[in-house]
């Protein structure tokens, strides 16, 4: 079963397709599979600039495209199928809070605050995410570990708040796939307002 933003809303909160909730935002047109002008028009749904969303766009797709789809030939679209997105996963698991099979471990993300939040008990600050990378990196995965450093730069960028600061509701929303439903929705009202 792959899950939409549509149908997410719907489905009780399932530990077994969290992984799938975090990237389903970017599939606009929910068919089960994110294309990079998917990917763009995710990040621009957002807020992020058109050339920020472009160059997200390219590199998310490219980076992630043979992993979800193995054993198919090379697509010069770059295709992530979401029923797949838990082969993606890093092999070292930056963070842990993902399962090997996607599921979200609840517990992870109360360690990595226990560990890391010093300056805030539920936040952390740029230098503290950039502390948590470097602790959960692995020698032998370089590759992986740039990748996930570039995420969590992009995370942070946009999910920070007006103090800089990353709080564990988004760390948490990031994680169960709330996040970039809750920032469109956000970014739309404030358009209204306007």
């Amino acid at each position: 079963m792959v899950l939409s933003p549509r149908n997410i809303q719907q489905e009780e909160a399932s530990e077994e397709f969290v992984l799938q909730k975090h990237v389903a935002f970017f599939d606009r047109n929910h068919d089960g599979i994110i294309y990079p002008w998917e990917t763009f028009q995710g990040f621009r749904a957002i807020g992020s600039g058109i050339a920020f969303s472009t160059v997200a766009a390219l590199l998310i797709n490219i980076s992630l495209s043979a992993k979800t789809c193995p054993g198919k030939c090379f697509s010069p679209l770059f295709p992530i199928q979401i029923k797949n997105i838990h082969l993606a996963k890093i092999g070292n698991d930056d963070r842990g809070a993902y399962d090997s099979e996607g599921r979200f471990v609840p517990t992870k993300l109360e360690e990595m605050f226990t560990n890391h939040a010093h300056t805030h008990e539920d936040a952390l600050t740029g230098k503290e995410v950039w502390h948590l990378l470097r602790a959960k990196r692995a020698g032998n995965f370089i590759n992986e570990w740039v990748v996930a450093f570039v995420e969590w730069i992009v995370l942070f960028s946009i999910a920070k708040d007006k103090n800089s600061l990353l709080q564990k509701d988004t760390f948490r929303a990031i994680y169960d796939g709330s996040l970039f439903e809750r920032m469109e929705k956000e970014r739309s009202s404030s358009k209204k307002k306007d």
